[in-house]
């Protein structure tokens, strides 16, 4: 297995069709499987704030896909590859990044003497809940800043083959194609969801 799959596809293997992929594409997949750098962007303090904002925003808190956003996010930021644009009323991303991520850690000692990496878990729900039902949250459109957390969250999360696996996606149809499209239908290398009648999104979520 590609990625620690919580079992919706039993035995799928997204990297086993990689030999059906164009060389390019299989080449820019599995380097997408690591081993990253060290992290370069972010300080010692931001890094541990920012792996408990991320694994929170992909789920990763409560099943371990094995995806090292963390890595991905903090190697986009410290080449500057950004989405190419911003929004006016904030910073640059990475200076956002830096800036919010303090404004969590002053939240954390603020509500519970911790930083957010280490305050308990309910805290840390209910801080970002604050985020996210906010219109402001210290100076900044509170919209904005969920917008470039989960961008950034969700762009590397469903970049990763291990997520691929997870979901059951057989990955590029370049140049093999699909021939049995319809729901339901599903082509020889792909396997049926285990659970289909279970909604993947959880309580709460």
């Amino acid at each position: 297995m590609t990625g620690r799959a919580t079992g919706r596809f039993p035995g799928f293997d997204v990297l086993s069709q990689a030999p059906h992929w164009d060389a390019v594409t299989a080449d820019v997949v599995t380097a997408r499987t690591g081993p990253y750098p060290d992290p370069r962007f972010f300080t010692d303090t931001e890094q541990a704030c920012a792996a408990a904002l991320l694994d929170l925003l992909t789920g990763q808190s409560d099943a371990d896909l094995g995806v090292p956003v963390l890595q991905m996010v903090d190697a986009r930021l410290a080449a500057g590859e950004t989405d190419g644009w911003r929004y006016e009323d904030l910073p640059e991303d990475g200076q956002a990044w830096r800036d919010t991520l303090g404004y969590l850690d002053k939240d954390a000692h603020d509500r519970c003497g911790t930083s957010f990496a280490e305050a308990p878990r309910p805290d840390r729900d209910a801080m970002m809940s604050a985020v996210q039902e906010a219109e402001q949250w210290h100076g900044l459109a509170a919209a904005r800043v969920w917008s470039l957390w989960t961008r950034y969250a969700c762009t590397a999360l469903y970049a990763h083959p291990h997520a691929w696996s997870e979901m059951g996606f057989p990955g590029p149809a370049y140049p093999r194609g699909y021939k049995n499209a319809g729901v339901g239908r599903l082509e020889p290398f792909e396997v049926a969801d285990a659970r289909p009648a279970e909604d993947p999104v959880g309580d709460g979520a």
